[in-house]
C-alpha cells in the first residue's frame, strides 16, 4: 500500500525511518534534476540533493500540508541552489567551459563537422546565457521550461508572488533569446 507524502511526514515526525526514506525515493530525482539544472555540474548536484534532504529532515515539523511536500522541497532546493550558487560566485568559480565546468550540454542531432562545431558554440553560448542570469531568473526558467511547474507553483518554491515569478520567466527569456540570437540565425544557414 502506497502511502501519501503528508502521511510519510506524520509517521517520520513519529519515528518511523522508513516513513523518510519513502519521501527521499519519491522525490530525489525531481530535486536531482532541479539542482543539476541550476548548477549545471552533477557532483554539485548530488551534494544539493543531499542537504536538501538534510534540511527536510530536520525542518520537518514546519511541513503543514497546506502546500504539496513537493513544492516544499522544491523550495528547499531551490534555497540550496541559491546558497551553492551564490558562495560560487563568492570564491570566484564561473568558469562556463563546458558541462564538468558549471556548463549546460545540447545533444548534437548530427555527426557532421559543421554541426558539431555549431553544436559546441551554441552549448558555449547557452552556457554563458544562463550563467549571466540572476539566480531567481534562472530558478524561474529553470522549473517552468524543464521541471514544468505552473507559475503558482514556481511562485510558492521561489517565496514569491505569481506575478514575480511570470515576471522573472519573462526576463528570462528575454535575455536567453537575446544571447543565443546570433548562434540561432547562423543555424539556420547550416542545416
Amino acid at each position: 500500500m502506497e502511502i501519501s507524502d503528508l502521511a510519510a511526514a506524520e509517521l517520520t515526525r513519529r519515528g518511523d525511518p522508513d516513513a523518510f526514506r519513502v519521501l527521499v525515493e519519491r522525490h530525489s530525482r525531481a530535486v536531482y534534476r532541479l539542482a543539476w539544472r541550476m548548477t549545471g555540474n552533477s557532483h554539485e548536484a548530488e551534494d544539493i540533493v543531499q542537504e536538501t534532504f538534510l534540511r527536510a529532515y530536520k525542518q520537518l515539523k514546519r511541513f503543514d500540508g497546506r502546500a504539496a511536500f513537493g513544492t516544499w522541497i522544491h523550495r528547499i532546493a531551490v534555497n540550496c541552489s541559491l546558497d551553492l550558487i551564490r558562495s560560487r560566485k563568492r570564491r570566484q568559480e564561473t568558469s562556463v567551459d563546458g558541462p564538468e565546468n558549471g556548463g549546460l550540454s545540447l545533444p548534437a542531432s548530427d555527426p557532421s563537422p559543421e554541426r558539431s562545431v555549431q553544436s559546441a558554440q551554441v552549448r558555449e553560448l547557452l552556457a554563458r546565457a544562463m550563467q549571466e542570469l540572476s539566480a531567481m531568473e534562472r530558478c524561474a526558467f529553470t522549473l517552468r521550461h524543464h521541471d514544468g511547474l505552473g507559475i503558482e507553483e514556481i511562485g510558492r518554491a521561489l517565496g514569491v508572488q505569481p506575478n514575480a515569478a511570470k515576471h522573472s520567466i519573462f526576463r528570462a527569456l528575454r535575455k536567453l533569446r537575446r544571447s543565443l540570437e546570433p548562434a540561432l540565425d547562423s543555424a539556420k544557414g547550416v542545416v
